[in-house]
Formats: C-alpha cells, structure tokens, sequence
C-alpha cells in the first residue's frame, strides 16, 4: 500500500500545483479552480487511507520480492452476505435529490433517511468481533 500512498500523493501534489497555477492564471476563475482543489483533495484522502493502512497491516505479499504464492492465501476480510442498508442509503439519495427540484422539505427527509442508511450500514457489522461464533 505504500506505493499507492506514494502515486496518489503524487496525484494530489499535482492537481494541488494544477489548481494554484490555475487560479493565479486565470485570475481565480472559482469553477475551475475549486475542481481542481477537489481533485487534489480526493487524491489526499485515498492517498491517506492508503498510508494508514500500510501503516495498520505492514507490507503486503505482493510488495515482497521473495514471497510465495501461499503467502497470500487464507481470508481477506469479511464481506457481508446480505444488506438492506444500501437500499435505504440509495432511495435516501435519491428523495433528497429530488427535494432539490422541489423543495427543502424533500431535500431534508432525504437527507434524514439517506443518514440513517449511511450510519447503518457503516455500522451493521460493528460488533461482529464480540458474537459468539455459530
């Protein structure tokens, strides 16, 4: 993950540069530049995450010159067998997207059940550590 961390750095330092050329040159156009300063600011954060995981799990065996095939073997991580929670986060999204055609009490409900599907979902498994097996 640390060569991730490293290209996607690049990738922020870059559009981060982009964004300031831009705004100076174009006298600080806003639409340009504050798409320039998102991109640089979406590069940091996967730049970030990919650094706080290599920090977390070490080196992985396909950054190691002498590992073996079995090296990589064994349980990823767990992924769930079932959800309703993107549902709820999608049709969330989808009435607050409406409420900003028609209405701030739209776009409100929407953002009420998109937070609610957010939260559930991020937190559905949480204590799936602390179950007993079976």
């Amino acid at each position: 993950m640390r060569t991730e961390a490293f290209l996607f750095g690049g990738v922020g330092v870059f559009f981060g540069g982009a964004a300031v050329l831009y705004g100076v040159w174009s006298r600080w156009d806003p639409a340009g530049t504050a798409a320039l300063v998102l991109a640089c600011l979406m590069a940091a954060v996967i730049s970030f995450f990919c650094a706080v995981n290599y920090r977390r799990r070490g080196r992985r065996p396909q950054d190691r010159r002498d590992a073996e095939v079995a090296d990589g073997t064994g349980p990823l991580e767990f992924f769930p067998p079932e959800s309703r929670w993107p549902i709820v986060t999608a049709g969330g999204f989808a009435v607050a997207a409406t409420g900003v055609v028609y209405g701030l009490w739209l776009f409100l409900i929407g953002v009420g059940v998109l937070a609610v599907g957010v939260f559930g979902w991020v937190f559905q498994y949480a204590d799936r550590d602390s179950r007993p097996a079976g």
